[in-house]
């Protein structure tokens, strides 16, 4: 069973493959969305990830919550509905 992960405190800068091969080194990833403003189409810092199973998903949170990427300390935890 998939479990998503919410990523926080992205770089405005981020982008969908940095993510995609960063959570990659941890398991299979099924979907990567960053999310963007729906007026200016700017990022708004803060994303979602998919993985394939909850193990990879677990080992996502443990090596990438407070790393850095682009200068910002990442906020990674299980998305909540």
């Amino acid at each position: 069973m998939s479990t998503k992960l919410f990523v926080g405190n992205l770089s405005f800068n981020a982008t969908q493959e940095q993510l995609q091969g960063l959570f990659g080194a941890h398991g299979t990833v099924i979907e990567v969305d960053v999310i963007k403003d729906k007026f200016t189409n700017r990022p708004r810092g803060f994303g979602f990830v998919t993985m394939d199973t909850q193990e990879a998903a677990e080992a996502a949170v443990q090596a990438l919550n407070g790393k850095e990427l682009e200068g910002r300390a990442l906020t990674v935890n299980v998305a909540r509905p």
